[in-house]
């Protein structure tokens, strides 16, 4: 008797076109919506936060520190590569064969499962920590409203800092900063370690960041760097000015100990630059707080600020023209689409100041350095 094969029909016959596509869709489905259901449970976030996402970054960012290059522009490119092999193979599967919908959702499985794996291991990697205990519960520092008077009074001590620190950079006949990237990057191993003395919440591992082979491209949507949770790496442009670029290092292996807020990652860079003792990152860091506090007491108060502003060394005053200059540069739309993209991403993560969150670390500035100085 002959065996006669059932065809099959409905959900299992589009199951059986991409079978471990929709396997790895489901799976990453879930471990999405227990993330989203699991939110607002504090505690089991600190849990993974503290007892599973920090350990495996520690281990994850050790390891992937011995590749030159970023393991995460590394991995970037082959997934976008593989997104357009696979745009390719499609079509000449509709040229030759011409089955329209079985190879048009095999395209777009391929999509969907590959978005939600990457969104569901962001989710595992990076998500609890916004829903742990942020910086400031860890380091026990508070915040608080300040007066336009302290806001000015700390804008002034970075601007004189900034004065101080830019003769102490290594300049060439023109007058331009030029120190070397690399060896910036290569101190940045250590750049942590005396804060981290005085703050053990922010004890990560002894790992330099990476330098973005594609910058410019980070600079048409407008990112002077990113942390990629997957490989626990801090990838840093290295396009734009370097006057910015030590405290942007900062910034980004912040997020390597567990800051995931952006103001508090401003800040906790800022202090760790502060601390370090090395004149570039002093300098950088002074630069970036000013601009921070300088914009938010020209905001509050004109007179004041262009006060503090006429204090600054045309030296300073160059170096922070010059990255205006620069972003001015690449204010295209593309980059209007990637802010609002972010802005929403931000704000998906409970952070309601969305972009603006970049200013907030104004009033921990203030909080902090105003009984310093």
């Amino acid at each position: 008797m002959e065996n006669v094969r059932t065809k099959k029909r409905g959900p299992a016959a589009i199951f059986s076109l991409c079978p471990g596509r929709h396997i790895a869709a489901l799976v990453s489905g879930l471990i999405i919506l227990a993330h989203l259901l699991t939110r607002q449970d504090h505690a089991l976030n600190v849990r993974i936060s503290e007892g599973f996402v920090r350990p495996l970054h520690f281990v994850m960012s050790t390891f992937w520190s011995r590749l030159p290059f970023s393991a995460a522009e590394m991995l970037i490119t082959l997934g976008v590569l593989w997104l357009l092999a696979c745009i390719a193979l499609t079509v000449c599967r509709l040229i030759k064969r011409r089955q329209w919908f079985s190879e048009l959702y095999r395209l777009f499985m391929s999509f969907a499962a590959a978005g939600l794996c990457f969104y569901a291991l962001f989710c595992l990697l990076w998500g609890a920590y916004f829903y742990g205990d942020d910086f400031m519960k860890r380091s026990g520092l508070e915040s608080r409203e300040i007066s336009v008077g302290e806001l000015e009074e700390v804008s002034d001590y970075f601007a004189q800092l900034a004065n101080e620190y830019s003769s102490e950079v290594r300049r060439d006949e023109s007058g331009e900063y030029c120190k070397p990237r690399r060896e910036i990057l290569a101190r940045s191993a250590e750049l942590y370690l005396p804060l981290e003395a005085k703050m053990p919440c922010l004890i990560g591992p002894e790992v330099a960041a990476k330098p973005v082979f594609f910058s410019r491209l980070l600079s048409y949507i407008d990112f002077t760097g990113f942390f990629f949770p997957l490989t626990a790496e801090a990838n840093v442009n290295t396009d734009f000015p370097l006057p910015l670029f030590p405290a942007t290092v900062a910034h980004e292996l912040a997020h390597l100990r567990g800051v995931a807020k952006e103001q508090e990652a401003n800040f906790v860079a800022v202090l760790a630059c502060m601390e370090s003792g090395d004149a570039d990152y002093i300098y950088s860091a002074a630069l970036m707080a000013y601009t921070y506090l300088g914009n938010a007491l020209h905001s509050a108060d004109y007179e004041r600020w262009s006060r503090v502003y006429d204090g600054l060394d045309d030296t300073v005053k160059h170096d922070l023209l010059l990255g205006n200059a620069y972003w001015k540069r690449f204010d295209t739309p593309v980059q209007t689409v990637s802010n609002t993209v972010y802005e929403g991403f931000l704000q998906s993560y409970d952070q309601k100041l969305g972009m603006k969150s970049y200013g907030a670390c104004v009033d921990l500035l203030v909080c902090y350095y105003i009984d310093i100085i």
